[in-house]
């Protein structure tokens, strides 16, 4: 799975460094030239929708996404396990919700043959398949994270769930900073 979350994180940042370099010409061109690419809006527009669920994967699977535990610490770890299955098998229904939207959505613009209002007049079916792609990259990380998670709570593997699903401790923020010091210092730990 980090594997996974690796290379949509690489796609996530390809895309916007393509997207920065293109605001950047367009600005200098309008800056020197009094001149406009035209449409710059509309491609930011597209890579932010389908850049956000290749995001949501990244900090799903790398439990990367912010979590106030100053109350689930001091709960008993059974209590943690069971909150830590809860907030995984959310995820995975969001997941289904937004993938429903998205599906409803790429179907409605098929149907009525939708386009932009922009002056490409872009047809909107080739932006929403891309964009249902990367929302199903999204729902199947989430799906995943959601069975494993369920497997260990039926397994009631409360050590395993917290472990895999819970909040980083300071203790374990701090040995993985002193890890990446390491590593950026020429592999000294």
């Amino acid at each position: 799975m980090n594997t996974y979350a690796r290379f949509l994180g690489i796609l996530f940042g390809a895309m916007m460094l393509l997207l920065a370099l293109l605001i950047t010409v367009e600005t200098l061109i309008r800056k020197f030239f009094a001149m406009s690419i035209g449409g710059v809006e509309e491609l930011g527009g597209y890579a932010i929708a389908i850049a956000a669920p290749l995001a949501f994967c990244v900090a799903m699977v790398e439990q990367a996404h912010i979590r106030i535990n100053l109350l689930h610490m001091r709960l008993p770890s059974t209590v943690q396990a069971v909150l830590n299955a809860l907030a995984a098998l959310s995820l995975g229904l969001l997941a289904v919700f937004l993938i429903y939207f998205t599906v409803q959505t790429v179907i409605d613009t098929h149907m009525y043959r939708s386009i932009a209002q922009t002056p490409w007049a872009t047809p909107l079916i080739y932006p929403q398949s891309v964009w249902l792609v990367a929302m199903s990259a999204f729902a199947l990380a989430a799906f995943v994270l959601s069975m494993q998670a369920l497997r260990l709570l039926f397994k009631r593997d409360w050590h395993a769930l917290n472990r895999r699903f819970g909040p980083s401790s300071t203790q374990d923020e701090l040995e993985e900073e002193l890890a990446e010091l390491g590593k950026r210092a020429g592999g000294q730990p």
